[in-house]
């Protein structure tokens, strides 16, 4: 069934060592490794629903279906091209039965997008503070990187407003950001795990991720992280487990030599 014509140029690629068939933007923001990490953290089980909040052209949810047998998704963005594309993309690798895709703002899901109905939650919000950054002109990645009408405070707000009680949010971000990320997070989600992720060892952390759990009391803890890089530049074992082997980010920390 056509999807309909895509205005702007884009790539085909692959994740997973070519498991994920995804077909992006030719320029502006592209999935790198920050949505493979993404899903790879999320503690997903076989038959949970999956909210991916901002899901662009479905990378992390994508790859979170590759790994989890029986995982039901639906991604939400705001953007026509990104919901075009991950449509497209849930048809290549064969998840039309699995997984859906609304164009909706994160606050504002249709009907169908219950509250209180997911399993999971997960999303890579925008980095960056709007009014303390120099915007893009890039349309494309001013959405992706700077926080718009949505900031930090509603996409926690959208992911506790469909998590079931206890469900999980697992979600990327700054490292510079996790004071903002946690402070949020209080009073709505508990149990918080920050996982710091290394470029390399002896290097100061650029990204974290942060999981937690709706209306659980339990305290935080500053979990095991990983180390992307070794000194050579190629990756980790640990690193190679997730962005190749599609890995879980716990299993292929528990059993890396790196």
């Amino acid at each position: 069934m056509s999807m309909g014509p895509v205005a702007d140029p884009v790539s085909e690629d692959r994740l997973l060592d070519g498991r994920v068939l995804l077909r992006q933007p030719a320029a502006g923001y592209r999935a790198a490794i920050d949505p493979v990490l993404l899903a790879a953290a999320a503690p997903a089980a076989a038959g949970d629903s999956v909210a991916d909040l901002g899901c662009g052209a479905g990378a992390a949810f994508l790859c979170l279906a590759a790994r989890v047998e029986a995982v039901h998704t639906v991604g939400l963005d705001v953007d026509p091209q990104a919901v075009a594309l991950a449509r497209a993309n849930i048809q290549r690798n064969g998840l039309s039965a699995r997984a859906a895709v609304a164009a909706s703002d994160i606050a504002d899901p249709p009907d169908w997008v219950v509250p209180c109905s997911f399993d999971q939650a997960i999303c890579n919000p925008p980095f960056l503070e709007r009014g303390r950054v120099t915007l893009s002109v890039d349309p494309g990645r001013r959405q992706s990187d700077v926080e718009g009408s949505a900031d930090l405070d509603a996409w926690i707000a959208a992911a506790h407003r469909l998590l079931r009680p206890k469900g999980w949010l697992t979600l990327i971000h700054r490292a510079d950001r996790v004071d903002a990320v946690c402070a949020r997070l209080a009073g709505r989600f508990g149990g918080v795990e920050i996982v710091p992720i290394w470029p390399k060892a002896g290097a100061a952390a650029r990204r974290v991720i942060v999981r937690a759990r709706k209306g659980v009391r339990s305290p935080a803890r500053l979990g095991p992280g990983l180390v992307l890089h070794r000194d050579d530049g190629a990756f980790t074992a640990a690193a190679t487990a997730i962005l190749r082997g599609g890995a879980a980010l716990d299993d292929a920390l528990a059993t890396a030599g790196d």
